[in-house]
């Protein structure tokens, strides 16, 4: 996954936890008795801010949950397809130098003066678009939740978790590749990238999607289609600087994404022919909360607001924009015939109304916050040694 941008939806994040101080015994190299210094440590792995919201948990109708188990022979058969035999799919190590060849030295140097040519703000992109993908236990965690589908034991023989690990498996590899490559190109400082995933793997997130997969799903529906879009538009920065592997790396892991959502949207697709109303309430339910950036408790023990400038950065570039949120939105609402459900209860057909509405008017704010990125102010991100973007 990658990532999700909707200014209006961030507020900007709290102070971290406050710091506090303990003595630690560090010994000596030589027999030489242990000194005590002074380390000033973050409580670890403590959320940087409360949900601004109750949490709510198990929202879905136990009879709901007959459902999909009613539909494991059609998960079989429709959405399991969706995932590759292992031994025909791609591995990172197809796009990089290879470490046993003893040509690797000379294919690092050509990776590293291809990435010299292309700028600062492109990388904090990458940066945090692998950072997301590398965040995959919390994704993992999340889907094993879900009420109905979840994966009780670890190894279940449902389609819906053999889907789950599958899924994982196939993610798996984006941010491991994007990783390394960004290792070798030496353009970031990697203490720091490692240090941001480390935070947000330890702070979770908080999509709201309350161990409900018809929630769960629209979420997923829409975080593969962005994600496939980010990542292809990235693919297309990096061939307009010349690094055609990059883009071909890009260009890769957008085909696995745009896969995935093909899965995830004709799971949405199926619930909506076979229980509307409860599907049309949760599609409003999580477009009136906002589709959120899976990482967004992005934090690399330095700026409070790190994932408000790394969107800034997306927007401004035009890797994600508002405009493709609200296209994404409209494309859905499309995709799923939303405008031509019928049977929905009153509280259904208001939902109805306000999502096939709703495009039009996150359109009207577009204008607005494009000016406001074009206004913004650069900042120093770590990521790349503390320069200006």
């Amino acid at each position: 996954m990658a990532l999700i941008l909707n200014q209006m939806a961030f507020p900007p994040l709290t102070q971290p936890g406050s710091l506090r101080t303990r003595r630690v015994c560090v010994a000596s190299t030589v027999n030489n008795p242990p000194s005590k210094v002074e380390i000033n440590l973050e409580k670890p792995f403590s959320p940087r801010r409360e949900a601004p919201h109750a949490q709510v948990t198990h929202s879905m109708p136990p009879e709901k949950m007959q459902i999909f188990k009613s539909l494991e022979k059609w998960a079989e058969e429709n959405i399991l397809i969706y995932l590759k035999h292992v031994e025909k799919n791609w591995q990172p190590s197809d796009f990089l130098p290879d470490s046993s060849s003893e040509g690797f030295d000379e294919e690092v140097r050509e990776l590293r003066g291809r990435a010299k040519g292309i700028p600062d703000d492109y990388f904090v992109v990458l940066v945090g678009d692998m950072i997301t993908e590398e965040a995959l236990p919390t994704y993992q965690t999340v889907l094993s939740t879900l009420d109905g589908v979840r994966d009780e034991m670890g190894v279940s023989p449902t389609s819906w978790a053999v889907w789950m690990r599958g899924w994982t498996a196939e993610e798996n590899r984006h941010g491991d590749l994007l990783n390394k490559y960004i290792h070798l190109s030496g353009r970031v400082d990697t203490w720091q990238t490692k240090k941001t995933i480390q935070y947000l793997i330890g702070s979770g997130m908080d999509l709201q999607t309350e161990n409900n997969p018809y929630l769960c799903y629209i979420y997923t529906s829409f975080q593969e289609r962005a994600t496939f879009i980010s990542h292809g538009n990235t693919a297309k920065l990096a061939k307009h600087h010349g690094d055609l592997k990059l883009a071909q790396i890009c260009g890769t892991i957008a085909a696995d994404e745009k896969r995935h959502e093909t899965a995830y949207t004709k799971i949405v697709e199926k619930l909506f022919k076979i229980d509307p109303n409860d599907t049309m309430l949760a599609f409003a339910d999580m477009m009136r909360k906002r589709i959120t950036m899976p990482a967004h408790f992005m934090y690399d023990g330095r700026d409070k607001n790190l994932f408000e400038h790394f969107s800034t950065v997306a927007q401004r570039l035009g890797v994600y924009t508002t405009r493709d949120y609200c296209d994404i939105l409209e494309y859905f609402v499309g995709r799923w015939d939303v405008e031509k459900l019928t049977g929905l209860s009153c509280e259904g057909r208001r939902a109805q109304d306000h999502e096939c509405g709703l495009p039009q008017r996150i359109r009207k704010i577009e204008e607005r916050v494009a000016s406001s990125i074009g206004k913004a102010s650069p900042v120093p991100f770590s990521w790349v040694f503390g320069r200006e973007i």
